[in-house]
């Protein structure tokens, strides 16, 4: 491949986005809760992982796990999530939302996009729940999204290769759509040439043990290890791009 490929880590803390960058991440997306999807982030990670990242970053702005059906709650939420993010200088957000029958809620997206401003924005998953993917990615399109996030509508990127390759084609450079989901060091690069996906998405995500000594055995669900990025894997899937 001769073009360097983009790839961007999704980052479950501060201490990932930073793992992240330290592994070579040419882009951070932040966010919280990465067993549920990934919600929106706190101000102080957001405001942290700006004053010490020196690649740019980008936001999830999702108010909850579950469905992307959002109400008039749930918008006003995202909209001050949305500017929390330009006030404290991120490089884009990462948003999306549907219509209870599975199409792209305009209205709710174009609000979105305009509550962003200059800010870049990434139409995220939420893409790969739509009912009709092509004719949701004419409506991104149209929104004026600078790329959107997929695994072409399957549980891994891997799966949904062929129709990441035709949503490239369809797309036909007016948006740039990132493979995410799934990819590790060992299928990044095949993925990137069979879809020609020049941006990739991974979370790189390893286990962190607890330095507790001390450990309630009765506290079951408490678990006390957690998951946040490794710098080894990120290195490898850059690496992996770069070969």
């Amino acid at each position: 491949m001769s073009a360097r490929l983009t790839l961007e880590i999704a980052s479950n803390s501060v201490a990932s986005a930073l793992a992240a960058q330290a592994g070579g991440a040419d882009r951070i997306e932040l966010f919280d809760n990465l067993a549920e999807g990934g919600t929106t982030p706190s101000f102080a990670s957001i405001a942290i992982a700006r004053e010490r990242l020196q690649i740019p970053l980008f936001v999830l702005v999702r108010p909850r796990p579950g469905d992307f059906h959002y109400d008039a709650l749930e918008t006003e939420l995202m909209l001050r999530d949305i500017a929390q993010c330009r006030a404290l200088g991120c490089d884009g957000v990462v948003i999306g939302a549907l219509d209870a029958q599975g199409d792209i809620d305009l209205p709710l997206c174009r609000e979105l996009l305009r509550a962003a401003g200059p800010l870049q924005v990434t139409f995220h998953r939420a893409f790969d729940a739509a009912r009709d993917l092509p004719a949701a990615l004419e409506q991104v399109i149209g929104l004026g999204c600078q790329r959107v996030l997929t695994s072409g509508g399957q549980a891994s990127a891997d799966a949904g290769a062929d129709v990441l390759a035709a949503l490239v084609a369809q797309a036909a450079g007016r948006i740039s759509v990132m493979a995410g989901a799934g990819l590790g060091p060992g299928n990044i690069a095949a993925v990137a040439r069979q879809t020609g996906c020049l941006e990739l998405h991974a979370s790189a995500k390893g286990q962190r043990r607890s330095a507790m000594q001390f450990q309630n055995p009765a506290l079951r669900g408490l678990d006390p290890d957690w998951s946040q990025t490794a710098t080894a894997t990120v290195a490898a899937l850059r690496q992996a791009l770069d070969a």
